[in-house]
């Protein structure tokens, strides 16, 4: 994949989205169903009980792509209007891989002065947000910088009852989640004897931790660009405080010593081979950096020789990618087709372990055509590939099981949605079918 510069413009030229109907429009008879005088009926419904609103428009299933364009990918903040082709990029991925409608909502004005520059306003986010809510039946937050995408993320969630879930902290938080559980299988350890060390306090790096945690783990040790995040730092707030631990360690390379499981959401290169050589046996790197990971698996398998290790990345040409489009597309699936009200954690955990369950599976013959490899469950394998169909029945149906015990979504019999999301992935259009 050695696309040009022209080639990718090329591609985005008149952007990626569009509308389609859902209905025709083949005459008079349609126009009056479609417009007036056929539409006062399902505003009056609609008026009437609001529960009409996901039965007679397109609210059940579009979700609301959200940004300030404050953290864009890994380019930083450049704005709304910038951020737009992230936006449409992520609308394609809900479509192609979770059949859900996206649209793509940039937000101008949400900055502290109003205007289009300096740090994201908290509550302009939320009040945009709570302003274009009713059309949508969720709301992804995208690219929106820490700490504000955090208060955005809870505030929305408490005051709306449609899911809304940022994919910066939680996408990434459920992959490595299932990665995690996978290197557990291969390491025959347990997670809650880990010891995981997590560089990077921003949005992913946070909830990283709160997923692991919530699945077990006991000793996680967080890093920002000052060192270890220890309980007795003058300089600490919000999460960070929360996340604080005791601790005689002050840098990164302190508490990378026998530490099992290295997680980074941070900064290129920030890893030397030492640090590496410095963990226990059979260790985990996953360095999640993009573009360029915090130590590049060439020198870990260098450093490291014949001994084993599970490396991952977010790089799509390395084993191992950790790429968020296994999460959000299905994890929405799953919580529209239940009306969920919240994504909750034992959803998010629930999406974790369905993901780290399928990679245990035999690959599809179609899988590793596409992807030219011969994968298997084992160290070069620990997550599926996102062209995977199953991901589309396995990942949706655990999120809606989850969602109805653990109460985020009402009460209702489930024993056919898996039959269901098998016949719909037999139409939908996905690899160019």
């Amino acid at each position: 994949m050695s696309n040009t510069n022209n080639d990718i413009l090329t591609y985005h030229q008149a952007g990626k989205v569009g509308m389609r109907t859902t209905k025709p429009l083949r005459g008079p008879a349609d126009l009056s169903l479609a417009y007036t005088p056929g539409v006062a009926l399902p505003v009056k419904e609609i008026a009437r009980d609001r529960e009409n609103l996901f039965r007679l428009t397109a609210k059940e299933n579009l979700v609301a792509v959200v940004s300030d364009g404050t953290a864009i990918l890994g380019l930083g903040d450049l704005g709304a209007e910038a951020s737009i082709p992230v936006m449409e990029g992520k609308a394609v991925l809900f479509k192609t891989f979770g059949d859900v409608d996206g649209w793509p909502v940039p937000v101008n004005h949400c900055r502290q002065n109003g205007q289009n520059t300096g740090k994201t306003d908290p509550q302009r986010v939320i009040d945009t947000v709570m302003a274009i809510a009713p059309m949508y039946g969720g709301i992804n937050l995208e690219d929106i910088a820490a700490p504000a995408c955090f208060e955005i993320e809870d505030k929305l969630d408490a005051m709306l009852d449609i899911p809304v879930f940022h994919d910066d902290q939680w996408g990434t938080a459920v992959i490595t989640l299932a990665a995690a559980m996978n290197y557990c299988r291969l390491a025959e350890r347990s997670l809650d004897e880990l010891k995981i060390v997590i560089n990077g306090a921003g949005a992913a790096g946070m909830r990283i931790c709160e997923m692991l945690k919530a699945a077990g783990a006991r000793t996680v040790m967080m890093c920002d660009t000052k060192g270890v995040i220890r309980a007795d730092r003058a300089d600490l707030s919000g999460k960070k405080k929360e996340h604080a631990v005791k601790t005689s360690d002050n840098t990164l390379a302190d508490a990378m010593k026998g530490a099992h499981m290295f997680i980074g959401v941070s900064a290129a290169n920030c890893v030397k081979s030492g640090q590496v050589l410095s963990m226990a046996n059979y260790p985990a790197i996953f360095a999640m950096a993009n573009p360029d990971p915090e130590i590049r698996p060439e020198d870990v398998a260098a450093t490291l020789g014949d001994k084993p290790y599970i490396m991952a990345t977010g790089r799509s040409d390395y084993p191992n990618q950790v790429n968020n489009v296994l999460g959000f597309p299905f994890i929405f699936r799953g919580a529209l087709d239940v009306r969920a009200r919240t994504i909750s954690l034992p959803m998010k955990v629930a999406a974790a372990e369905a993901l780290a369950a399928l990679a245990r599976e035999q690959v599809p013959e179609e899988v590793k055509r596409l992807y030219g490899a011969e994968l298997a469950f084992g160290p070069g394998y620990i997550i599926p590939k996102p062209f995977d169909r199953r991901l589309f029945v396995e990942i949706p149906s655990a999120v809606a099981q989850a969602a109805v015990k653990s109460g985020a979504a009402p009460k209702q019999d489930l024993s056919g949605y898996r039959a269901g999301l098998l016949a719909r992935d037999k139409t939908r259009v996905f690899l160019g079918s």
